[in-house]
């Protein structure tokens, strides 16, 4: 199993510049609104046109704009599932999935895997936000593509459905063992779901890497931005693992050896650790805080001593409380924990 993409769309005054390779598993696309990412999907279906390329799917080519080739979305053998599910309002579920089977009668315990007892013969009006969205993952599936994507699949669903579909996707997922794009804006989701991760920002995606890695090492600012770091500033190189954070005021130390095309230094709101020391490696006086509360974690804003840009500390209720505790003097960050961004 292997899908390999290297694209160029150009709409009005945006551009869409994607390429990746990848096999078989979970792959997402995280980004913000309106970066791409469903773009990218519908040109590997076929509802889309680039304006030059290649995408193979499997050894076969669905597009390449040199040799003129350009199968039609029934031709790719790829399944795509909306954002808003698309059913065909007026045929019941029962209708909707056979006429993906191309008209065979569905078995009663393929209805069962998806949770559709006794819905077969309801229209998409009479069902719920979730009935739909396995409807249409069943409705998908029973064409038996070579590979899926589906687009943004829990966005109209509340939190408690969310989580309870999500689970069932993933096992569904790991039972096809197939290729899957998985396109979302919810860095939680694809952390539990996906394989590997690429970043798009602006129409531009250029790899993608391992979930895991993607969290604890990513490589630009749009990428750390995306795994939900808070603290991102301009930073210049010093030293061989020395930067300096102008809008910060401090140097820092870090594990990583510093390149000259650095560009961004992160620290992620959790990491860093209140102390009462003033002065050490990677440590900062703190001044102008603002708390503010979560349900569940305290969000304290501050600047350092002749910085410009603030900085955030996420910490749980379990581990400190202003009511009970000092407001910290400094933070401390450990060279590990500093990302070093292009």
């Amino acid at each position: 199993m292997n899908l390999y993409v290297d694209i160029r769309k150009r709409t009005g005054d945006f551009n869409l510049d994607v390429t990746f390779e990848c096999g078989g598993g979970t792959h997402a696309v995280l980004g913000a609104s309106g970066c791409g990412k469903s773009m990218t999907l519908k040109c590997i279906a076929g509802i889309e046109t680039p304006d030059e390329g290649v995408i193979i799917l499997n050894n076969k080519v669905l597009y390449d704009s040199k040799k003129k080739i350009n199968l039609p979305p029934q031709k790719r053998n790829t399944g795509y599932m909306f954002q808003d599910y698309a059913l065909f309002p007026n045929m019941t579920v029962r209708k909707n999935i056979e006429i993906a089977a191309k008209g065979k009668t569905v078995e009663k315990s393929y209805f069962s895997r998806f949770h559709l007892d006794g819905l077969e013969e309801l229209y998409p009006h009479q069902l719920s936000g979730g009935q739909k969205q396995r409807t249409a993952m069943a409705r998908m599936l029973a064409a038996h593509p070579e590979m899926i994507m589906l687009d943004e699949p829990f966005s109209a669903l509340d939190s408690h459905l969310k989580w309870k579909l999500e689970k069932e996707v993933k096992q569904i997922l790991e039972e096809l063992n197939t290729i899957a794009l998985f396109v979302s804006h919810d860095r939680d989701e694809v952390y539990r779901l996906c394989d590997t991760i690429g970043a798009m920002e602006n129409g531009r995606l250029k790899e993608l890497s391992p979930v895991k890695e993607f969290f604890k090492n990513p490589k630009t600012k749009a990428a750390a931005m995306l795994s939900g770091c808070k603290n991102i500033a301009k930073a210049e190189r010093t030293g061989k693992n020395r930067i300096f954070v102008p809008d910060w005021n401090v140097e820092l130390e870090t594990e990583k050896e510093v390149q000259d095309d650095i560009g961004y230094a992160g620290i992620r709101a959790h990491y860093l650790e209140p102390t009462d020391e003033i002065e050490g490696k990677n440590t900062f006086i703190i001044e102008d805080v603002e708390i503010n509360e979560d349900p569940f974690e305290w969000n304290l804003s501050f600047r350092c001593a002749g910085g410009t840009q603030c900085l955030q500390w996420r910490v749980s209720k379990e581990v400190w409380d202003p009511d009970c505790g000092s407001v910290p003097k400094a933070f401390k960050i450990s060279p590990e924990n500093i990302l070093i961004l292009k």
